[in-house]
């Protein structure tokens, strides 16, 4: 039996939204996938204003998530795949929690909403990176209907990684 997914807003993000995501993100457990260590606010302060671009160029972007009350809670959406290995030139989906809101459904209600979204923006096709050892984001693909497309090894951790894909 399926759980009803907690209710989630999604926008696009705010200057202030950086200094949330740096708050909500300053965690080991968080930072685990994602280079291991808290990044400086300026790198949240860059992202945030390279995904309100993403989303006046292109309908979608990384957005602020919030709960219920309004709070803060992570980022969710798509962007263009932005390395120059793996699937280069499409659009990958993601998402990130502060470590409080993991396990509730957040993630999942967070991606489906993206998924409505990028479709919408007639988007044909999403990836989602994640390393092979990232079990919780590996199960939120697989709730999205996602499949495994590819293997690969990272270049600058030398870690596996999969590449999930879903057709819109």
């Amino acid at each position: 039996m399926n759980r009803a997914l907690p209710a989630v807003r999604l926008r696009v993000p705010t200057d202030e939204d950086a200094v949330a995501w740096h708050r909500t993100f300053d965690h080991p457990d968080v930072m685990e996938f994602h280079g291991g260590k808290s990044a400086e606010l300026s790198v949240y302060e860059e992202l945030t204003a390279r995904q309100r671009r993403h989303d006046a160029e292109r309908g979608f972007c990384l957005w602020t998530m919030l709960d219920e009350t309004d709070r803060v809670i992570g980022f969710t959406g798509a962007q263009p795949w932005p390395g120059d290995w793996g699937p280069k030139g499409e659009i990958e989906i993601g998402w990130r929690l502060g470590r409080e809101f993991w396990g509730q459904g957040y993630a999942t209600a967070a991606a489906e909403a993206t998924l409505e979204r990028v479709r919408a923006a007639g988007v044909p096709s999403v990836v989602a990176m994640v390393l092979a050892r990232n079990t919780r984001s590996i199960a939120v693909t697989r709730r999205l209907g996602m499949h495994l497309a590819e293997v690969f090894t990272t270049p600058s951790r030398e870690e596996e990684g999969h590449c999930y894909r879903l057709e819109l």
